[in-house]
């Protein structure tokens, strides 16, 4: 039995399970799931990119994914990263085969958590989780607000995106 498949499968039956006692309102309740690791690894960055990249590594190091790359866009409100080799990846192939939006990314607790906890940043949300099982690759946006003033502002996400494809914006991580 591979143990890695039994414990993403059981996650993906709680968050089924939880998805439907809570509808789309469960994301909120998740958010703080996976952030004892990061917590734990004492992770450390002075300035935001810093922190993120950090925290990234120290989850490559610990094999959780096999790499990352990420970019700050939309009046630094938009966190749009991307995960290669994450070892949650079949807990989100199982819900989007039951039917379950996919709300509930690990890694992005982690980052929110280290984003909240080290830098003071006032909150942070999971937006959107795109995961696709055979190329292996997640993406995966968040609004981050640094101060309360940032709250409400707003952009358009999907031009913010292209842009950062075209510049080549992306800072990577791991492989």
């Amino acid at each position: 039995m591979d143990k890695l498949e039994y414990y993403n499968d059981l996650m993906a039956r709680m968050e089924e399970l939880f998805f439907h006692e809570l509808s789309d309102c469960a994301g909120w309740k998740t958010e703080f799931v996976g952030v004892d690791f990061i917590q734990s690894a004492n992770v450390g960055g002075d300035s935001r990119d810093e922190l993120i990249a950090n925290s990234l590594k120290a989850m490559v190091d610990a094999g959780l994914i096999k790499g990352a790359s990420f970019a700050i866009a939309g009046r630094d409100i938009l966190l749009t990263f991307k995960v290669r080799g994450c070892q949650h990846m079949r807990k989100e192939a199982k819900l989007k085969e039951r039917g379950i939006k996919i709300y509930n990314c690990i890694i992005a607790n982690m980052l929110n958590d280290q984003l909240i906890e080290k830098l003071g940043y006032a909150t942070a949300y999971v937006a959107g989780i795109e995961a696709d099982e055979k190329s292996g690759l997640c993406q995966v946006q968040v609004a981050i607000y640094e101060t309360p003033e940032k709250i409400g502002c707003v952009s358009d996400w999907n031009e913010e995106r292209r842009r950062i494809d075209e510049e080549d914006r992306w800072i990577n991580v791991g492989a």
